[in-house]
């Protein structure tokens, strides 16, 4: 068999190929997303996305790092949906509504990383336990709350009608956002949140503190499930 050389931005056909040759199993995006490989979208400057160059800089490499945009990549669709993101100062950046969708093909991964994931892969540290050695999957986009579990979870977080946001099942971010979908129960309110999409979306949309919504997700039982996703999101976003 012929060895597949590795691209120095790779796409994420040519990333999968190479991983499944040198590990001997098959990859695909979502996994290559759920063992932390990191994506980015290839820009040249646009008057519609200024806000992501600085001064000199014509074309810029856009990591894709918020786990919502993750998600919409692990799910299967057929472009990347980039909403939140690093601008060339690597400053945190929403951009405008509703984002900027390229083809799949604009996805590229970078050498070095595809390099570092395959020797953490190969040499894997000792010292981890099994557990901490397996990959976290990305939340399923068919998985969330319900309306009264998120009117429990995000309760006096800020100045916000909640409730009345949720009632017509309207998305934090536009189109469907933080709504997953209809749960199988149906009836009138009966569709499911993503509580770290929905966190987001409270504090860039409607200005809830940071803190007040760091402390639900330290405290509440009903977003324990969520708090590993929510601490990674406000890594890769510097907050």
């Amino acid at each position: 068999m012929t060895s597949l050389s590795l691209p120095y931005r790779a796409t994420a056909t040519e990333a999968c190929a190479w991983l499944a040759q040198q590990t001997g199993t098959p990859w695909s995006l979502a996994r290559l997303l759920e063992q932390g490989g990191l994506p980015y979208v290839w820009l040249d400057y646009s008057e519609a996305w200024a806000e992501l160059f600085h001064d000199g800089v014509t074309r810029y490499a856009a990591p894709v790092v918020f786990i919502g945009d993750k998600e919409h990549l692990a799910s299967g669709v057929g472009d990347v949906w980039l909403r939140l993101t690093r601008d060339s100062g690597n400053i945190a950046i929403e951009l405008k509504a509703p984002g900027l969708r390229v083809p799949l093909d604009g996805l590229h991964f970078q050498e070095r990383d595809l390099l570092r994931l395959l020797k953490e892969l190969q040499h894997p540290q000792p010292e981890e336990a099994e557990a901490d050695k397996a990959p976290v999957a990305l939340p399923s986009a068919l998985k969330g709350l319900g309306r009264e579990q998120i009117l429990t979870a995000f309760a006096g977080v800020g100045k916000v009608d909640l409730d009345k946001g949720m009632a017509g099942g309207v998305g934090i971010f536009g189109d469907d956002g933080a709504r997953v979908r209809k749960n199988s129960r149906g009836g009138k309110n009966s569709h499911l949140w993503h509580p770290v999409t929905l966190a987001f979306g409270l504090h860039d949309v409607h200005r809830v503190p940071m803190a007040h919504l760091k402390k639900a997700f330290a405290t509440q039982p009903l977003l324990r499930e969520w708090k590993a996703d929510w601490l990674e999101s406000l890594r890769l976003l510097g907050e």
